[in-house]
């Protein structure tokens, strides 16, 4: 069902997700089209769980004197569009009519700057710690599925796959098949991630 009639959508924010806003976005360019959902994974500081550190990180209100790591995030401005936690809780951050700062520099199927038609979400996690939760893997079908009845979305990719050698993520913790399955989509709607 569309979203007029569901009102599962509003103006590009999702009803099921906490907002929580980011000033860390912009317009996408005139006529570009969300084509592509990118899936990340992120834990602040690496491999601990649980603290509000990554909403912190994408609304520029993170302490960086809270731990030696976040020295090093001091300047940056990053956001996603969702994040799904461990616990499995849904979080907003930019609207999917907006373009969020999830992954730089990047192409895909030969088009440069993935944000401009994209939908970044970020599972809490790591590439190197394992397996996600299957409550996110339930968080994360239920909402790729609405997308896919809101945006012409055609692809699924890791930003491991948009930008290879320069970020693992979600790395080899997540099971790709899962979340084929959880959605009956064809193997083309997951081509980047056979690489």
């Amino acid at each position: 069902m569309h979203s007029t009639d569901s009102k599962l959508w509003v103006d590009g924010w999702y009803r099921f997700a906490k907002q929580v806003h980011s000033p860390n976005f912009g317009p996408r360019p005139a006529n570009c089209k969300v084509q592509l959902v990118v899936i990340h994974s992120i834990s602040l500081p690496p491999n601990e769980f649980g603290s509000d550190h990554i909403e912190r990180f994408f609304c520029n209100e993170l302490d960086h004197n809270a731990h030696p790591y976040f020295k090093g995030l001091e300047g940056l401005r990053v956001s996603a569009h969702f994040l799904i936690k461990r616990n499995s809780d849904l979080v907003q951050f930019v609207s999917c009519l907006d373009r969020a700062w999830h992954a730089g520099e990047s192409t895909f199927h030969g088009k440069e700057n993935c944000n401009d038609f994209s939908i970044g979400i970020e599972l809490e996690g790591a590439e190197w710690a394992g397996r996600f939760e299957p409550g996110q893997y339930e968080t994360l079908s239920a909402l790729c599925s609405s997308l896919i009845g809101e945006y012409p979305v055609l692809h699924f990719a890791g930003h491991e796959h948009i930008s290879p050698g320069r970020k693992k993520d979600p790395g080899d913790g997540f099971v790709w098949s899962k979340l084929q399955r959880s959605l009956g989509l064809p193997d083309v709607f997951f081509q980047q991630t056979r690489v």
